[in-house]
């Protein structure tokens, strides 16, 4: 099941106008087919999402699907840098059942 961790730094001022684009889009992409886990994040000039996936085909139709692409669309004129994507695989460390989000 991959996890992707995104990070999206914004241009000053514009922080709020990403998490608006996140938090329209964000239920279309809740109600695509194998999405455990997509959760958005904020800081002070950035916004990371943190997904998991069912599995790689789910994650292969979000990363073409339209919401992603809306997403991008109106958020592309906020970045300060290109839009940082890493898909991740859990590794077992530690205590079982802390050491993985609960989906993986």
């Amino acid at each position: 099941m991959p996890v992707v961790v995104a990070t999206v730094k914004t241009k000053p001022g514009r922080l709020a106008d990403v998490l608006a684009a996140f938090r329209r889009h964000t239920p279309a992409v809740h109600a695509e087919p194998g999405c455990l886990l997509y959760a958005v994040h904020s800081g002070e000039d950035r916004v990371t999402v943190i997904e998991n996936w069912a599995d790689q085909a789910s994650l292969d139709a979000h990363s073409a699907g339209p919401a992603l692409e809306a997403i991008g669309a109106e958020i592309a004129e906020a970045l300060a840098a290109p839009v940082d994507v890493a898909v991740l695989q859990p590794v077992p460390a530690g205590e079982p059942g802390k050491d993985r989000l609960p989906q993986t």
